[in-house]
C-alpha cells in the first residue's frame, strides 16, 4: 500500500497510534487525533506531555493506524519516519490547524469538541513525514 492509498483507507478515522522512544530507550505508545496534508501525518498533542518531550530529544517515531474486529476484516499500516514538533501557533501549522479543526468539529459535533479546542493550553502537533510504510489488509487476502 503506497502513502496515496493509505490516506484514502485511513484518513477519516479519529485516532492514530504513535510510538516514541523515551529517555530510558523504552517504547510509549499514545492514541493521538491527526490529519493527514500532502506527504505528512500532524499528530496533536501537548508541548507539556511525555509524547511532546520524547519526540523532541529523540525524533524516532512509528505511527499505526488499523481498522476491522474479525482477522477477516483486519487492515492497517505503520508509518515509519522522524517527527519534528511544532507548537499550534507556529506559521507553518496554519494548515495542519485549520484541517485538524474540521476534522474533529465534524467528527465530534456535540461532544464537548468547541469548548475543548478553546480550552486546551500548549496544544502542539508532531509532524511526520513517512520514511517507510508496511501495510496489510486481510479482506483482499
Amino acid at each position: 500500500m503506497d502513502l496515496a492509498a493509505a490516506r484514502k483507507l485511513f484518513g477519516g478515522l479519529p485516532v492514530v497510534s504513535v510510538a516514541t522512544v523515551g529517555p530510558d530507550g523504552a517504547p510509549h505508545v499514545v492514541p493521538l487525533w491527526f490529519v493527514w496534508l500532502e506527504d505528512a501525518l500532524y499528530a496533536s498533542t501537548r508541548q507539556d506531555g511525555r509524547t511532546w518531550r520524547n519526540a523532541a530529544a529523540d525524533p524516532r517515531v512509528s505511527v499505526t493506524i488499523d481498522v476491522g474486529r474479525s482477522w477477516t476484516e483486519i487492515a492497517g499500516v505503520v508509518l515509519e519516519g522522524l517527527a519534528e514538533p511544532f507548537p499550534a501557533e507556529h506559521p507553518s501549522m496554519r494548515g495542519p490547524i485549520s484541517a485538524w479543526h474540521e476534522k474533529y468539529r465534524s467528527l465530534l459535533s456535540g461532544h464537548g469538541f468547541g469548548r475543548f479546542a478553546e480550552e486546551v493550553r500548549g496544544l502542539a502537533f508532531l509532524r511526520v513525514v513517512p520514511e517507510r510504510i508496511a501495510s496489510w489488509d486481510h479482506a483482499r487476502g
